[in-house]
Protein backbone atom coordinates (compact mmCIF):
# COMPACT_ATOMS: atom_id res chain seq x y z
CA UNK A 1 0.00 0.00 0.00
CA UNK A 2 2.70 2.47 0.92
CA UNK A 3 5.94 1.27 -0.62
CA UNK A 4 7.68 3.35 2.06
CA UNK A 5 9.43 2.05 5.14
CA UNK A 6 9.78 5.23 7.20
CA UNK A 7 6.60 7.14 7.98
CA UNK A 8 5.22 9.91 10.15
CA UNK A 9 1.66 9.20 11.25
CA UNK A 10 -0.89 10.75 13.60
CA UNK A 11 -2.12 9.21 16.87
CA UNK A 12 -5.79 8.38 16.49
CA UNK A 13 -8.56 7.03 18.71
CA UNK A 14 -9.04 3.39 17.65
CA UNK A 15 -7.72 4.17 14.15
CA UNK A 16 -9.27 3.09 10.88
CA UNK A 17 -8.39 -0.20 9.19
CA UNK A 18 -6.16 1.34 6.52
CA UNK A 19 -4.13 3.04 9.27
CA UNK A 20 -3.13 -0.43 10.47
CA UNK A 21 -2.59 -1.53 6.88
CA UNK A 22 0.05 1.19 6.70
CA UNK A 23 1.61 0.09 9.98
CA UNK A 24 1.75 -3.53 8.85
CA UNK A 25 3.35 -2.55 5.51
CA UNK A 26 5.97 -0.28 7.07
CA UNK A 27 9.04 -1.09 9.10
CA UNK A 28 9.40 2.25 10.88
CA UNK A 29 6.74 4.76 11.98
CA UNK A 30 6.92 7.79 14.24
CA UNK A 31 4.25 9.84 15.98
CA UNK A 32 5.09 13.43 16.88
CA UNK A 33 3.36 14.44 20.11
CA UNK A 34 4.61 18.05 19.84
CA UNK A 35 2.51 18.81 16.79
CA UNK A 36 -0.43 21.19 17.30
CA UNK A 37 -3.71 19.48 18.05
CA UNK A 38 -6.08 19.48 15.09
CA UNK A 39 -9.83 19.50 15.46
CA UNK A 40 -12.12 17.61 13.07
CA UNK A 41 -9.70 14.71 12.88
CA UNK A 42 -9.59 11.12 14.12
CA UNK A 43 -7.40 12.12 17.05
CA UNK A 44 -10.46 12.05 19.29
CA UNK A 45 -13.00 10.06 17.29
CA UNK A 46 -13.64 6.85 15.39
CA UNK A 47 -16.35 5.33 13.21
CA UNK A 48 -18.04 2.01 13.91
CA UNK A 49 -21.21 0.51 12.47
CA UNK A 50 -24.50 -0.64 13.95
CA UNK A 51 -27.68 -2.13 12.58
CA UNK A 52 -28.89 1.27 11.37
CA UNK A 53 -25.64 2.50 9.87
CA UNK A 54 -22.48 4.36 10.78
CA UNK A 55 -21.89 5.59 14.33
CA UNK A 56 -19.37 8.25 15.29
CA UNK A 57 -17.76 7.98 18.71
CA UNK A 58 -16.11 11.19 19.90
CA UNK A 59 -13.99 11.73 23.00
CA UNK A 60 -14.81 15.22 24.40
CA UNK A 61 -11.81 17.44 25.02
CA UNK A 62 -11.46 20.54 27.12
CA UNK A 63 -11.61 23.75 25.15
CA UNK A 64 -8.92 26.37 25.61
CA UNK A 65 -8.26 29.82 24.23
CA UNK A 66 -5.23 28.50 22.39
CA UNK A 67 -6.50 25.90 19.96
CA UNK A 68 -2.97 25.31 18.69
CA UNK A 69 -1.64 23.77 21.86
CA UNK A 70 0.52 20.65 21.48
CA UNK A 71 -1.44 17.47 21.10
CA UNK A 72 0.25 16.06 24.20
CA UNK A 73 -1.35 18.80 26.34
CA UNK A 74 -4.96 18.26 25.25
CA UNK A 75 -7.08 17.15 28.21
CA UNK A 76 -10.17 14.97 28.11
CA UNK A 77 -13.41 16.55 29.34
CA UNK A 78 -15.60 14.66 31.79
CA UNK A 79 -18.74 16.79 31.95
CA UNK A 80 -20.43 13.86 30.22
CA UNK A 81 -19.99 10.18 31.02
CA UNK A 82 -18.60 9.51 27.55
CA UNK A 83 -16.79 6.32 28.59
CA UNK A 84 -20.00 4.56 29.59
CA UNK A 85 -21.67 5.74 26.40
CA UNK A 86 -18.81 4.57 24.18
CA UNK A 87 -18.54 1.15 25.74
CA UNK A 88 -22.30 0.59 25.76
CA UNK A 89 -22.41 1.53 22.08
CA UNK A 90 -19.55 -0.84 21.23
CA UNK A 91 -21.25 -3.65 23.14
CA UNK A 92 -24.57 -2.95 21.45
CA UNK A 93 -22.98 -3.00 17.99
CA UNK A 94 -20.68 -5.98 18.40
CA UNK A 95 -21.85 -8.29 21.18
CA UNK A 96 -23.09 -10.72 18.53
CA UNK A 97 -19.90 -10.58 16.47
CA UNK A 98 -17.74 -13.74 16.38
CA UNK A 99 -14.82 -12.38 18.41
CA UNK A 100 -16.36 -9.78 20.71
CA UNK A 101 -16.00 -11.87 23.85
CA UNK A 102 -12.46 -12.79 22.77
CA UNK A 103 -11.29 -9.16 22.97
CA UNK A 104 -13.79 -7.45 25.29
CA UNK A 105 -11.73 -8.12 28.42
CA UNK A 106 -8.71 -6.44 26.82
CA UNK A 107 -10.64 -3.33 25.77
CA UNK A 108 -13.17 -2.70 28.53
CA UNK A 109 -10.55 -1.51 31.08
CA UNK A 110 -9.84 1.46 28.80
CA UNK A 111 -13.34 2.69 29.55
CA UNK A 112 -13.09 2.07 33.27
CA UNK A 113 -9.99 4.22 33.83
CA UNK A 114 -9.93 8.00 34.00
CA UNK A 115 -7.44 9.40 31.50
CA UNK A 116 -6.31 12.97 31.98
CA UNK A 117 -4.81 13.55 28.54
CA UNK A 118 -6.09 12.35 25.19
CA UNK A 119 -2.68 11.00 24.18
CA UNK A 120 -2.63 8.70 27.21
CA UNK A 121 -5.90 7.08 26.17
CA UNK A 122 -4.88 6.81 22.53
CA UNK A 123 -1.43 5.45 23.30
CA UNK A 124 -2.90 2.72 25.47
CA UNK A 125 -5.56 1.83 22.90
CA UNK A 126 -2.93 1.69 20.15
CA UNK A 127 -0.66 -0.49 22.28
CA UNK A 128 -3.49 -2.97 22.88
CA UNK A 129 -4.44 -3.19 19.21
CA UNK A 130 -0.89 -3.41 17.85
CA UNK A 131 -0.26 -6.16 20.39
CA UNK A 132 -3.29 -8.10 19.19
CA UNK A 133 -2.32 -7.68 15.54
CA UNK A 134 1.39 -8.21 16.20
CA UNK A 135 2.17 -4.98 14.38
CA UNK A 136 5.11 -2.80 15.40
CA UNK A 137 4.14 0.00 17.76
CA UNK A 138 5.13 3.42 16.35
CA UNK A 139 7.83 5.38 18.15
CA UNK A 140 6.58 8.43 20.04
CA UNK A 141 8.76 11.50 19.67
CA UNK A 142 8.67 15.06 21.00
CA UNK A 143 10.17 17.01 18.15
CA UNK A 144 8.51 19.59 15.94
CA UNK A 145 11.20 19.16 13.25
CA UNK A 146 10.86 15.79 11.57
CA UNK A 147 12.83 15.05 8.42
CA UNK A 148 13.21 12.19 5.97
CA UNK A 149 9.86 10.65 6.84
CA UNK A 150 6.90 10.26 4.50
CA UNK A 151 4.04 12.23 6.05
CA UNK A 152 0.87 10.18 6.55
CA UNK A 153 -0.70 12.49 9.11
CA UNK A 154 -4.34 13.25 8.40
CA UNK A 155 -4.41 10.90 5.42
CA UNK A 156 -7.77 9.78 6.79
CA UNK A 157 -10.17 12.39 8.12
CA UNK A 158 -13.79 12.05 9.28
CA UNK A 159 -14.99 13.85 6.16
CA UNK A 160 -13.29 11.52 3.66
CA UNK A 161 -11.81 8.44 5.37
CA UNK A 162 -13.67 6.08 3.02
CA UNK A 163 -12.77 7.87 -0.19
CA UNK A 164 -9.22 6.66 -0.83
CA UNK A 165 -10.39 3.96 -3.23
CA UNK A 166 -9.09 1.06 -1.18
CA UNK A 167 -10.61 -1.33 1.33
CA UNK A 168 -9.90 -4.53 3.22
CA UNK A 169 -12.76 -6.90 2.42
CA UNK A 170 -14.37 -9.08 5.07
CA UNK A 171 -17.89 -10.01 6.18
CA UNK A 172 -19.49 -7.35 8.37
CA UNK A 173 -22.20 -8.06 10.93
CA UNK A 174 -24.90 -5.91 9.31
CA UNK A 175 -23.67 -6.09 5.71
CA UNK A 176 -26.80 -7.90 4.47
CA UNK A 177 -28.94 -5.06 5.83
CA UNK A 178 -26.97 -1.87 5.16
CA UNK A 179 -24.20 -2.93 2.79
CA UNK A 180 -20.44 -3.06 3.29
CA UNK A 181 -18.88 -0.02 4.98
CA UNK A 182 -15.28 0.70 4.09
CA UNK A 183 -12.36 1.60 6.32
CA UNK A 184 -14.12 1.61 9.67
CA UNK A 185 -12.36 1.64 13.02
CA UNK A 186 -10.06 -1.35 13.50
CA UNK A 187 -12.54 -2.51 16.15
CA UNK A 188 -14.91 -3.69 13.42
CA UNK A 189 -12.28 -5.85 11.75
CA UNK A 190 -11.05 -7.29 15.06
CA UNK A 191 -14.50 -8.26 16.30
CA UNK A 192 -15.44 -9.84 12.97
CA UNK A 193 -12.21 -11.56 11.97
CA UNK A 194 -10.27 -12.09 15.20
CA UNK A 195 -6.85 -13.67 14.64
CA UNK A 196 -7.38 -13.52 10.88
CA UNK A 197 -7.39 -9.70 10.96
CA UNK A 198 -3.59 -9.47 10.81
CA UNK A 199 -3.45 -11.64 7.68
CA UNK A 200 -6.14 -9.54 5.98
CA UNK A 201 -4.14 -6.38 6.62
CA UNK A 202 -1.15 -7.85 4.82
CA UNK A 203 -3.09 -8.83 1.71
CA UNK A 204 -3.11 -6.65 -1.35
CA UNK A 205 -5.94 -4.14 -0.98
CA UNK A 206 -8.69 -4.31 -3.57
CA UNK A 207 -10.29 -1.20 -5.13
CA UNK A 208 -13.78 -0.35 -3.96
Amino acid sequence: MTGNNQLLIDLQYFPCINYFKVLSDSTYCKINLSEPYKKMSFRNRCVIVGSNGLINLSVPVEKGRNQRIPYAEVKIAYQENWQVQHWRTIVSCYNRSPYFEYYANKLEPLFLSRWEHLVELNQRALKIVTGILKVNMPEFIDNVHVENLVDYRDKWLPKDYDQDGESVKYVQLFEDRIGFKTNLSILDLLFMEGPNAAALLKRRISPK
